[in-house]
């Protein structure tokens, strides 16, 4: 079973999104391309790029962690 990921990416715009994924490359590949698989705050503030991310053995954990992450100033 993979590990889940949490990552931050960098938008077009200088802002960060955060999210959590099984699948890192594929994650990235949806948040740039152009289906309706990417976020919807990410298809305008196209191409996105990776800038951290780190793994947790369960949804939960990586879940908590994201929200932790959303919380910084």
């Amino acid at each position: 079973m993979n590990d889940w990921t949490v990552y931050i990416m960098r938008c077009s715009d200088e802002t960060l999104y955060t999210g959590i994924t099984r699948d890192i490359e594929r994650r990235i590949e949806e948040h740039n391309g152009n289906s309706l698989l990417g976020a919807r705050y990410t298809r305008p503030r196209r191409p996105v790029r990776l800038v951290y991310s780190e793994a947790h053995k369960t949804r939960s954990v990586a879940a908590k962690r994201e929200y932790e992450i959303k919380r910084f100033s």
